[in-house]
This record gives structure tokens, C-alpha cells and sequence, in this order.
């Protein structure tokens, strides 16, 4: 067992559960789903009654995933534990527990507001699914190869590859462990962050011909329309903000409209920026270089404030660095 007091608090969470519930964010990443599932998986391996729902279901580009066609859109009570992972505040979970907090809350988000009973926020992982790989033989639950393939999948997607600025030599060696116990990393990498359907780059199309660049701001939007035009069923940005990342710039935003009357904004910014104060401002929250909100109102009006917004950030952490240098 762990020296560490929260996982034997967590360990202990577990032993005296007989059904639990797990729930991630909204528009699901790879973190998301394979946190949920790695963790369901491992649970269910030990005996427990598991429900694991995401509210937006599972993106497509998941569908490979072992166990991905037993998350559920809406959870059932009753259950012993509730627990969210990869998310930074309830609303972020689409409500799925209502509004009572859960019992446990694991996730590397910065912003996360500790919303649980119990708490493991861990900033300086690469991905929640890091988190567990680490601990959850701490916990006392066995890592399978299905197991394997939901966390590197997570350790894979939040990490673009291996590329971000916060790639750290232990998620190197945490993808390595789980490769040994017989997940797949090139296929695994191919699946989730290579290969896209032809509705999703045709989706990408309709983006990059609204794409402009204003001095190192680099912003794009994604409408309703695009999605029924090309026949996307997604309600995600099929990556493109992750794409665009890789273009020469400072900052990039990417609105994307939704059906509930809000808009989903994307910021990722190369390092020495820190957008997830700026997304704070929206609502929202993540990593300072990459985060995001969910934003009511009408379209244009949160373009122009968002807009506005990031112009100010952009400007301001200009003059700042002036000053220091």
C-alpha cells in the first residue's frame, strides 16, 4: 500500500463500494474516455457494479476502445461512489450526478475546483489517464491490456502525441510500462490522432477557409450549418484547434457553435501563455496552453468578446515580457 494518504483514502473509497459510478466531461477527448474506461474496467475486474457514462457519448474516433459500447448517456442510480474524472467542475460533467458533488474528483486540470469529497488534482500530469497508470496499482487494481490500451490511448491524446510543452520523462516511461502489459502505441497513436473521416476533414474545410491571422492571432469558427453541410455528427471540432496548433502563431481560437444555444471556444497558445486564465474569465478553465469554455449567449456576440478578450490577454502578456526583458 501507498505512504500516500489520499490513496490509501481512495483504496479505501473503493473496498467499501459495491456499485459505482464514473463520469467525464462534456465532448469527450481521449483523456475522457480512456480514463473512464481504464478505470471502469479496472473496477469492474475487481468486482464491482460499474456505470460509466459520458453525457455526449463516445466520439467515433474511440470506438476502438475496449468496453467503449457499455458507456452509457445517463446515469441510473442508485450507486455507493460517484466519481469524475478529467473534469474541472461539475457543470463541466453535463450534470450527470445533478447537482450533488461527487465522492471522488481525479483530474490534472489546473483550474479544477475540488469539488469532491475527495480530491486528486495533480497539475503537473500530462493526462488523468497518467494519474492512474501511476497509482492505480496503488489502489490495488490490476492494469490488463484492455486497461493498457485506455490509458495510453488517454497518455497519447492529451499529450498530441508526446509533443506538449509539459511532456515530462515519467509519462515517456508510463507509455513504455504500458506497452509491456500489451498496448499497441502506433496503432493506438494512428486511431486516435491520425486517421479522420472524410466528413471530419471536410468539417476542417469549412474552418480553414475562415481562418485568419491577426499579428501572432490566429482564430477560426465552426457553425452549425458546417456540420450539417458536410454531414459531421460530431459536436466537437474533429481536432482542428489541435491542427492549428501546429501553425506558426502566438495564440489560437476556435469558436465552435452548438445546438444548446452556446459556444464551445478553444484557446492554445505556445509556452510562456497562460490561456487558462483567460478561459477563467469565460466560465471555463485547462492548462495554460491549451483550455476552454462553454459560453451562452448568441454567436456573434460571444465572438466579439472573446475576440476582444484575447486580443487584450495577447497584448497584455506582450508588454509584460517587454517589461521583463
Amino acid at each position: 500500500m501507498s505512504a500516500d494518504p489520499i490513496d490509501r483514502q481512495i483504496a479505501e473509497l473503493f473496498a467499501n463500494a459495491g456499485r459505482i459510478l464514473l463520469v467525464s466531461h462534456l465532448r469527450p477527448d481521449g483523456d475522457a474516455v480512456g480514463a473512464v474506461l481504464g478505470l471502469g474496467l479496472a473496477l469492474r475486474d475487481a468486482g464491482k457494479h460499474v456505470q460509466m457514462v459520458l453525457v455526449d457519448g463516445v466520439p467515433s474516433s474511440f470506438h476502438h476502445l475496449p468496453g467503449n459500447k457499455e458507456i452509457r448517456r445517463k446515469a441510473e442510480a442508485p450507486w455507493d461512489l460517484s466519481i469524475s474524472l478529467d473534469a474541472s467542475d461539475l457543470p463541466r460533467t453535463g450534470w450527470a450526478f445533478g447537482t450533488e458533488p461527487p465522492g471522488l474528483n481525479i483530474d490534472h486540470h489546473v483550474t479544477n475546483l475540488n469539488f469532491a469529497e475527495v480530491n486528486l488534482v495533480d497539475p503537473t500530469a500530462e493526462a488523468t489517464c497518467a494519474i492512474l497508470a501511476e497509482r492505480m496499482p496503488r489502489w490495488g487494481l490490476s492494469i490488463t491490456k484492455p486497461i493498457a490500451e485506455c490509458l495510453l490511448t488517454g497518455i497519447i491524446i492529451d499529450t498530441i502525441g508526446f509533443r506538449t510543452s509539459n511532456m515530462t520523462p515519467r509519462a515517456l516511461r508510463q507509455a513504455a510500462e504500458l506497452m509491456e502489459r500489451g498496448a499497441n502505441l502506433p496503432e493506438l497513436y494512428r486511431l486516435g490522432l491520425v486517421s479522420k473521416s472524410y466528413e471530419a476533414a471536410r468539417y476542417w474545410g469549412c474552418g480553414l477557409g475562415r481562418l485568419q491571422n491577426e499579428d501572432g492571432l490566429l482564430w477560426t469558427v465552426l457553425r452549425l450549418s458546417d456540420r450539417q453541410a458536410v454531414g459531421y455528427n460530431g459536436n466537437d471540432d474533429a481536432d482542428l484547434v489541435n491542427m492549428l496548433s501546429g501553425v506558426e502563431s502566438d495564440l489560437v481560437v476556435l469558436l465552435n457553435e452548438q445546438k444548446d444555444s452556446k459556444v464551445k471556444v478553444s484557446w492554445r497558445a505556445k509556452p510562456g501563455l497562460d490561456v487558462s486564465k483567460l478561459a477563467l474569465q469565460f466560465g471555463g478553465g485547462g492548462h495554460p496552453a491549451a483550455a476552454g469554455a462553454d459560453i451562452p449567449g448568441p454567436f456573434d456576440e460571444i465572438q466579439a468578446r472573446v475576440l476582444a478578450e484575447t486580443r487584450a490577454f495577447l497584448a497584455a502578456s506582450r508588454t509584460e515580457k517587454g517589461k521583463a526583458g
